[in-house]
């Protein structure tokens, strides 16, 4: 299998940065048809990365994040999210296949037959589950969690999405590779990259990692969560934290990556009445989807398809070519 593409860029982290191959890239690109409205629209298929059936932008975060924990010899991952979390599953699955355990602190969402049936995955999964409801009671709780988990080291924790300047590595190497696509003339260079926000990680790595790149793309991070801060300042920090991270590890980034604000453009327009709930125009863009052949997730990648399609009618991300980033894939 090929380096990771942040490892032949910068020599120096393949001894100070481990990376854990999980799947397979580069992920594909494609235009879209002209039924999706005016300019060209394209899409990257993160569902099509990762061994075993499992896609989505999870596995792009774990290839960093597992091996970080084995370097800090802890045996548990606690992390956070939702009554459905994929997050969730796929760091207890993957986990569980290195030899690590995974405990998962869990907050409610409205319950359908998804949730449901998600829920008898991660009780199958290994994962020990704790029903800590709210995000204020799982703040309460997180002493007993990490006494909890302390067997014998406490245990690693990755906030919620594996949103830590670990995880958000993986949207950097997902940058460099679609600048790779782009010198390939796989496609033109994006005015905009497009991207549903559900704890910032995927969106600050893809701001880092163009700009690491030299592209001029921009990122428009649509917020499907409003159970966390995804505000322009929590994700353009989130960036920075990654950036000083490969620094510390000896990469020596370019003057790009401080040439202005490092943060994506953040529109709360298309949450609807807020996580897990879907809006008219999700609804309505996980049909157009369908029919360009994509299965998007009602409550998350269809209301960031959404906000593509909106703001492309109402002028605001112009005219030129745009990438939505499918970050919805197959479950193993």
């Amino acid at each position: 299998m090929h380096e990771p593409l942040l490892h032949e860029r910068f020599p120096a982290l393949r001894e100070t940065l481990p990376h854990a191959r999980l799947g397979s890239g580069p992920t594909p690109v494609r235009r879209l048809d002209a039924a999706t409205g005016g300019g060209e629209i394209w899409v990257k298929d993160e569902g099509a990365y990762g061994d075993g059936g499992w896609g989505g932008n999870k596995v792009r975060k774990l290839e960093w994040v597992l091996p970080d924990v084995r370097r800090r010899r802890r045996r548990t991952v606690l992390t956070f999210g939702a009554l459905a979390t994929n997050h969730g599953l796929a760091t207890a699955l993957y986990a569980r296949e290195q030899g690590l355990r995974a405990a998962l602190a869990l907050v409610d969402q409205p319950v359908d037959d998804h949730v449901r049936a998600q829920l008898e995955r991660l009780r199958a999964s290994g994962a020990k589950l704790h029903f800590t409801r709210t995000r204020a009671r799982t703040i309460a709780a997180l002493p007993w969690l990490l006494a909890r988990h302390a067997a014998p080291l406490p245990p690693y924790v990755l906030p919620a999405g594996g949103s830590s300047p670990v995880g958000a590595l993986g949207y950097v190497e997902v940058a460099l590779e679609l600048a790779a696509q782009v010198q390939r003339d796989e496609l033109p260079e994006p005015a905009w990259v497009v991207v549903a926000v559900g704890s910032g990680g995927t969106a600050a790595g893809l701001t880092l990692g163009l700009r690491i790149a030299e592209l001029r793309t921009r990122v428009l991070a649509v917020v499907v969560n409003d159970l966390l801060r995804l505000d322009e300042r929590t994700l353009g920090g989130l960036a920075g934290k990654s950036a000083r991270l490969l620094r510390r590890r000896g990469a020596d980034l370019p003057a790009a990556v401080t040439a202005g604000p490092l943060a994506p453009t953040v529109t709360r327009a298309w949450l609807g009445a807020g996580y897990g709930s879907p809006t008219e125009a999700s609804e309505e863009a996980g049909r157009i989807a369908s029919e360009q052949g994509m299965a998007l997730d009602p409550v998350y990648t269809a209301k960031a398809f959404s906000g593509l399609l909106g703001e492309r009618a109402a002028g605001r991300i112009g005219d030129g070519p745009v990438l939505f980033v499918q970050t919805h894939g197959p479950r193993g």
